[in-house]
């Protein structure tokens, strides 16, 4: 069997910026030029406008969204298998599960939608429990399944008939008590006396099984085919013919078929682990989303799981980082942000460098390993670098960066200003925007020792356009309190070409923490924090230091 090729994910933080969406772009590219793999730009939210203006103006194609990086079945060796027919005799349904050493097998219609299950125990309830000898009628048996179950040979009749009434009858008595035994439709197993096999046909029994024989009386023959007869010969014997019948009844009459628990391949695992422990069965059905059959799985496969594996950019937070980070295998991290909460089990890549923008880092490492910039990359290298330096005015933003960004405006063959400009106003577009479209757009969590805060950014060219969203988004702020659990919110204002903030809030220690942060006062429902442009470098840092004091 050839290698599987691994799959990794390159994926920036929650609520995703320009910088985060085009560095995952940029270096997934990149690995896929220089290692063996498959490495895919995701992305872990919805992007914003600007971003959005960026993708269609460079030809890039929007990175696919992932809500949560735990396992999943798809992610795990289960058993697949294209299931059982209904028609299934027990005995061949026993057969199978010895020789595939398993206790349950899935039973599937013509189009291989699951319509029931069979397990070990249904069948051994048929051997042991079942002394009603009119069963194998009641659960329409296909005389098939008998010829097959007793290595018989059908003489007179039509194989794919089905014995559908009557009860079975060893007729082990005197021709008398036979008589007085046989019904009308009944199965009759006899000997190879032929006096015997007529009077059972005579008696109008549907079926006559002889025993112990191979070649049949010409007349029994002819009379079986004038009453419509199914005559069947076996080599066993009456006892070994009769033990052995019911396990010719199919096992859709023994399955299960109501409230049977199923699982889908992106069904995440913790999910899967919790309905297992409440359930007592071994193996569970895995159906895809028009229900047919793809495979089944028992709680040993959990323990065959493979953990998706991630690239992170432009954060290293646990709580910037998309749901379920913790059960991912983290292969690298390339950021430009503060040291933050993430762990890993293993050592890995982590570049960090104190740079305005994680895609100046990237472009780096395409010099490093010799690989060559196309126009689009560097499009999205510089916009990113644009975004994230507010167009050279952030103090993030290091002589590094402006260099690498004129750099990239050559290869991309773009000016600076106007494509800095036109991807502010494109992002400074609220109109169709909602209150929390427009607040989660830049939003990221931070933690001060037992003190989780929120922090929003939202930039645009003009106060006018920042004016016109600030009373919702107050009014907003308290909602976002209760849903993230957190004990402070804060809005960042920021006019980019005016290069000031107007910092909102919500929380009962947000107020102190900015005054004492800042030393400004409030004024008008918030605090304007002049020359502030950066969250990273101007604002996280002394409202940290002021929740510490």
């Amino acid at each position: 069997m050839a290698k599987q090729e691994r799959c990794v994910w390159v994926v920036g933080h929650k609520n995703p910026d320009t910088d985060s969406i085009c560095a995952a772009i940029s270096y997934a590219y990149l690995k896929n030029q220089t290692e063996d793999g498959h490495f895919i730009a995701k992305r872990a939210g919805s992007i914003n406008n600007e971003t959005r203006y960026v993708l269609e103006r460079f030809g890039a194609k929007e990175p696919g969204l992932i809500t949560d990086a735990g396992a999943q079945i798809k992610d795990i060796d289960y058993r697949q298998t294209e299931g059982v027919s209904g028609h299934f005799s027990l005995k061949k349904a026993w057969e199978l599960m010895r020789s595939l050493d398993v206790v349950t097998l899935p039973v599937v219609d013509e189009s291989k939608r699951l319509t029931g299950l069979i397990v070990n125990g249904d069948i051994a309830y048929s051997y042991m429990d079942v002394l009603d000898n009119r069963i194998l009628g009641r659960a329409k048996t296909q005389y098939r399944n008998i010829i097959e179950t007793i290595n018989g040979c059908m003489v007179t009749g039509n194989d794919h008939a089905y014995f559908t009434k009557g009860k079975v009858v060893v007729a082990s008595g005197n021709r008398e008590t036979m008589r007085d035994e046989i019904e009308d439709d009944d199965l009759v197993i006899v000997g190879n006396i032929t006096a015997r096999q007529l009077i059972a046909i005579e008696q109008n029994a549907s079926c006559v099984i002889i025993c112990g024989e191979t070649k049949v009386n010409p007349g029994v023959i002819e009379r079986a085919q004038k009453k419509e007869c199914v005559l069947i010969t076996t080599p066993y014997d009456s006892f070994t013919t009769a033990r052995l019948i019911h396990q010719s009844m199919p096992i859709r009459y023994f399955m299960t078929k109501e409230n049977l628990i199923t699982f889908e391949p992106d069904d995440y695992v913790d999910d899967v682990k919790e309905t297992m422990s409440k359930i007592r069965h071994r193996d569970f059905p895995i159906l895809d989303e028009q229900r047919h059959l793809v495979g089944m799985m028992s709680r040993r496969n959990l323990l065959n799981m493979k953990k998706k594996q991630l690239i992170l950019v432009d954060h290293n937070e646990r709580t910037q980082a998309v749901d379920g980070i913790e059960q991912a295998d983290i292969l690298e991290i390339i950021d430009h942000h503060r040291l933050g909460s993430l762990e890993t089990i293993s050592p890995i890549f982590f570049r960090n460098q104190p740079l305005g923008c994680t895609a100046t880092i990237i472009y780096q490492m395409y010099q490093e390993k010799g690989v060559e910039i196309n126009s689009q990359i560097a499009g999205l290298l510089c916009s990113a670098i644009l975004s994230d330096t507010l167009m050279f005015r952030s103090p993030t933003c290091t002589a590094i960066d402006k260099m690498v960004a004129e750099q990239l405006a050559q290869i991309a063959e773009v000016n600076v200003e106007e494509l800095a400009t036109a991807m502010f106003e494109a992002g400074s577009d609220f109109s169709a925007k909602t209150t929390e479209e427009i607040f989660y757009q830049d939003f990221k969590i931070f933690d001060s020792d037992d003190i989780t805060f929120g922090v929003a950014q939202v930039s645009a060219v003009s106060r006018r356009q920042l004016n016109s969203i600030k009373p919702e988004l107050q009014a907003y702020l308290e909602k976002v309190l209760a849903e993230k659990g957190l004990k402070m919110v804060f809005v960042m204002l920021t006019d980019i070409f005016q290069e000031e903030t107007e910092l909102i809030y919500a929380g009962g220690m947000a107020k102190g923490v900015i005054e004492q942060a800042f030393g400004v006062s409030e004024e008008n429902g918030g605090f304007m924090l002049a020359n502030v442009v950066s969250r990273k470098k101007q604002l996280i840092p002394p409202m940290m230091q002021a929740m510490q004091s």
